[in-house]
C-alpha cells in the first residue's frame, strides 16, 4: 500500500473548523474531493505537509497554527481608501467583501470595515489570517509523481 510523498497528486475529502467549532469549509458540502501535488505549494503549509505519510482511507485531524495557515492578522493591511476607487453608483455595505486589483492589476479582495465621507476603511487581510484551523483529512486517492 503507498504512502503519500512529495511530488504525489493526492485527492483528498475535508472538513475545515475554527476553534470554535464554526465550519469554514467542507469538500463534502460541494460533494467532491480536493485535488493537489504534494509540495507544490498549491496549498497552505500545514495543510500541505500533514498529509505525507498518509495512506487512502486513512482520516487523520489537525490543527494549524496561523503561522502555517494564511499568517497572523496585520494591522498594516488595514487601509483607508479614497472612495474615488469605486464606481460611482457603488454601495458600501460595512461587513460586505470587495474585490478590485491592486497598483500592478493582481486581484485583491477585502472587507469593507467602515465608511467616511470620501474614504472606506478597507480590511485585506485574508479573511482566515490569525485563525488556528482545524481540518479532519480523509485520504481518498494517491497518484505516483
Amino acid at each position: 500500500m503507498s504512502i503519500v510523498t512529495n511530488g504525489n497528486t493526492v485527492s483528498v475529502h475535508y472538513r475545515g473548523t475554527l476553534e470554535d467549532g464554526t465550519e469554514f469549509d467542507s469538500s463534502h458540502n460541494r460533494g467532491e474531493t480536493l485535488t493537489f501535488q504534494v509540495g507544490s505549494g498549491q496549498m497552505i503549509e500545514g495543510f500541505d505537509t500533514s498529509v505525507v505519510g498518509m495512506k487512502v482511507g486513512e482520516i487523520k485531524n489537525i490543527a494549524i497554527d496561523a503561522n502555517k495557515a494564511y499568517g497572523e492578522h496585520n494591522s498594516e493591511a488595514i487601509q483607508e481608501v479614497s472612495k474615488e476607487v469605486f464606481p460611482p453608483d457603488f454601495e458600501f455595505v460595512v461587513g460586505a467583501t470587495v474585490q478590485g486589483q491592486g497598483p500592478n492589476g493582481q486581484p485583491v479582495v477585502a472587507k469593507i470595515l467602515s465608511e467616511q465621507d470620501e474614504t472606506a476603511t478597507l480590511d485585506f487581510n485574508h479573511p482566515l489570517a490569525g485563525h488556528k484551523l482545524n481540518f479532519e483529512i480523509e485520504m481518498v486517492e494517491i497518484s505516483e509523481a
